[in-house]
């Protein structure tokens, strides 16, 4: 209790020191001429913020790219060498591909998923009951979402994979589609004829996708619902005027005008699917060919202890999301620029 107590008076003295200092400073710039004192106040006012930034981001980021051009042991300057061992070795080549994977399929069929919901689930009766329920796997963190659908995959030697049970139910699928109902699902890569090379990812990585669409598709209904309510019904009814069917409507007007949206839907999903490690930890924990960048970081970062090679692949998810934040910025700029004009 005593520590905890003397923790609780540091933070409030640190935090008092600096509301102090900050006082002064801004007090200290009202001397300045009126040129020069706004900058000043701006400069004082920013450096907190800046200064966190740097101690929490900016420096252990560097430490990291340093980090990831040293040996494992980080006695020696080895380069690059370990980003070209990356995608040299089959087994951390495989886990981009994953990767890419999940980007493709995941992002992509969350926010199909989520546009189709938004339109078709906008007016219907009990709207806002449906999207509750849609909504309702977004409150599930990932890694709950994870044990959850492990139950529905489960296979022998448990009998409660409801997977496994619809597969048996249904007459004459073959044994290879689960029609005996003991398929292990999250194990085999292949499902029937389907039976991808070991050089890319298999069926069992789609079935985590599958995870990651369930959690994500309802956060996308309800940005997407949001928007379709906000185009204007004018441009709606003028197409309309115009011949245009509603099916022709949504295309022609609805699509283009939300497309911002679309695009920052997008972009925060990709980012999610690059990122992701929670739905891998807790049901395959990478293996059997499922694991992504994260989740191999994870493992080579803090179980088998090689620093550089898990700081490489950090580095590497750190480059590969830049990107879609410099698109999701732009997309917003187009944005900000149509709703001036």
């Amino acid at each position: 209790m005593r520590d905890i107590l003397t923790a609780l008076v540091t933070v409030l003295v640190g935090l008092g020191g600096l509301a102090a200092v900050l006082a002064g400073l801004y007090w200290a710039t009202r001397l300045l001429p009126r040129a020069l004192r706004e900058r000043a106040q701006v400069v004082i006012f920013l450096f907190p913020a800046l200064f966190l930034v740097a101690i929490g981001l900016l420096i252990p980021a560097a430490r990291t790219i340093y980090t990831s051009l040293l040996d494992d042991t980080g006695t020696s300057f080895i380069g690059l060498d370990h980003y070209t061992s990356i995608f040299r070795q089959n087994d951390t080549r495989m886990v981009v591909l994953n990767s890419f994977f999940w980007v493709i399929a995941g992002t992509g069929l969350t926010t199909m998923a989520g546009l189709a919901i938004a339109r078709y689930a906008d007016g219907i009766k009990g709207e806002k009951l449906v999207k509750s329920l849609i909504f309702l796997p977004g409150a599930v963190s990932l890694a709950g979402a994870g044990i959850i659908w492990r139950f529905v995959y489960a296979g022998p030697p448990f009998k409660v994979g409801l997977l496994n049970q619809v597969t048996k139910a249904i007459p004459g699928l073959p044994t290879s589609l689960g029609g005996e109902g003991d398929n292990l699902w999250l194990v085999n890569r292949n499902l029937g004829p389907l039976d991808p090379p070991t050089s890319l990812p298999g069926f069992n990585t789609f079935l985590l996708v599958v995870i990651f669409i369930w959690a994500s598709t309802g956060f996308a209904t309800v940005v997407f619902s949001a928007a379709i309510k906000g185009v204007p019904e004018s441009l709606i009814e003028a197409a309309k005027v115009d011949g245009a069917t509603d099916r022709q409507a949504f295309y022609k007007v609805t699509l283009p005008y939300i497309r911002a949206t679309i695009v920052t839907v997008a972009t925060t999903t990709t980012i999610s699917a690059l990122k992701v490690f929670d739905i891998v930890a807790s049901t395959t924990g990478g293996n059997f060919g499922t694991s992504t960048v994260a989740n191999e970081f994870y493992r080579v970062y803090f179980v088998q202890d090689r620093n550089g090679f898990g700081s490489a692949l950090a580095v590497l998810l750190f480059f590969l999301v830049v990107p879609v934040v410099v698109i999701n910025r732009r997309a917003q700029r187009r944005a900000e620029e149509l709703m001036a004009s």
